[in-house]
């Protein structure tokens, strides 16, 4: 019997995700964790709107979604200002992203990120033949100018650029954006990631600009509109580079449950506003327990607090495994130097009493 004819390129990549998830780590340990607070996911939930509305569309859920998007779309265009043949709708920003990649990539053509920026970018790039080309972080901050250079050199299709950064909450002002954007070589597509926008401070993020057809911009409602799990996100761009995604997604990729949610979470901007000041809160709590722990907390503009362990990657992965056999989900940036850190996302006032309760106790465990 013989075995399937794969292409050349998949048969040379290895079986894998870009993340293990806690579930998976759960399996694996044969018991729950106490607190989950390492995929930076909203742990204050969605909209009770957006549940009530999923809720009703489940009993519809017999009939396959608008395949258009319709009426998501048109609420999107009229909350960021623009139209809506400048929004493409697909499976959370980790599926619009490989269909961007696939829009642009070919065996061997160049795209240029980060090292150790977000690893399901690079995933993509792998599973399409790209070639990844990076630039090192400065400071715990992505590096625009090194960016736009190495893109300038290799000529490369496109270039990924979080605002604000994940895997360290770090952020720039929206003119350092701005600039970013105005120095993208021609034959270059910037990949904006703006996963976190909602949480930013004023002045981190540049002006839509649909007219601009070297940028795309990605956004999701998986961070502070609590939904994760339904896989929806958005982009938006000039309109016939937006075109482009009708090409190739999967038409019915975004289940109509998932877009109800959407749409009655766009809607309450209360329940938004409530999430992002519970996420401010807890990002204070998570620095105070660092700092009482003599760590330092990087400033963040997202739903984590990167906190520096103060010693290399092998001492941070040290603290990361005890507070795991504690039963606490962290994670941590899987590239020198960023991996001298531990990433904690904003949890709920019981999950930070557990990490203050534990956290001693792991650091002097992996001290020993």
């Amino acid at each position: 019997m013989t075995t399937p004819r794969l292409t050349a390129l998949v048969d040379t990549l290895p079986s894998t995700v870009p993340f293990v998830g806690p579930e998976t780590q759960e399996r694996a340990r044969g018991k729950p964790f106490r607190a989950r607070i390492g995929a930076n996911e909203n742990v204050f939930g969605p909209s009770p709107a957006a549940i009530e509305a999923m809720g009703e569309a489940a009993a519809g859920v017999w009939k396959y979604c608008d395949p258009e998007n319709f009426d998501l779309k048109q609420a999107l265009a009229r909350h960021h200002g623009v139209a809506p043949e400048n929004v493409a709708v697909g499976e959370g920003i980790d599926g619009l992203l490989g269909y961007t990649v696939r829009l642009v990539t070919e065996p061997g053509v160049a795209i240029v990120t980060s090292k150790g920026a977000y690893p399901t970018f690079n995933f993509h790039v792998a599973g399409f033949g790209g070639r990844l080309a990076t630039v090192p972080y400065r400071d715990d901050r992505e590096d625009p100018d090194a960016l736009a250079d190495l893109a300038r050199r290799e000529e490369a299709r496109l270039l990924y650029f979080a605002n604000p950064d994940n895997p360290m909450g770090t952020w720039w002002p929206r003119e350092t954006v701005s600039d970013l954007i105005d120095a993208v070589p021609d034959g270059t597509l910037l990949c904006l990631d703006e996963a976190y926008c909602e949480f930013a401070p004023d002045g981190a993020l540049a002006p839509i600009d649909v007219d601009n057809p070297k940028v795309l911009r990605f956004r999701t409602f998986s961070k502070a509109y609590g939904m994760a799990g339904a896989r929806i996100g958005y982009a938006i761009g000039e309109a016939s580079v937006v075109a482009n995604f009708d090409k190739i997604r999967n038409h019915f990729g975004v289940n109509r449950i998932a877009q109800a949610g959407a749409l009655a979470a766009l809607a309450d901007r209360g329940w938004l506003a409530h999430v992002i000041a519970e996420v401010a809160a807890a990002r204070r709590r998570i620095a105070a327990i660092a700092e009482a722990n003599g760590l330092d907390a990087l400033p963040s503009a997202a739903n984590f607090v990167a906190i520096d362990c103060g010693r290399d990657g092998d001492f941070a992965r040290r603290v990361l495994a005890e507070l795991v056999a504690r039963d606490i989900f962290v994670r941590m940036p899987g590239v020198a130097p960023l991996d001298r850190c531990i990433r904690i996302s904003a949890g709920t006032p019981a999950d930070l009493d557990l990490l203050e309760e534990t956290l001693p106790a792991a650091l002097a465990a992996a001290s020993g």
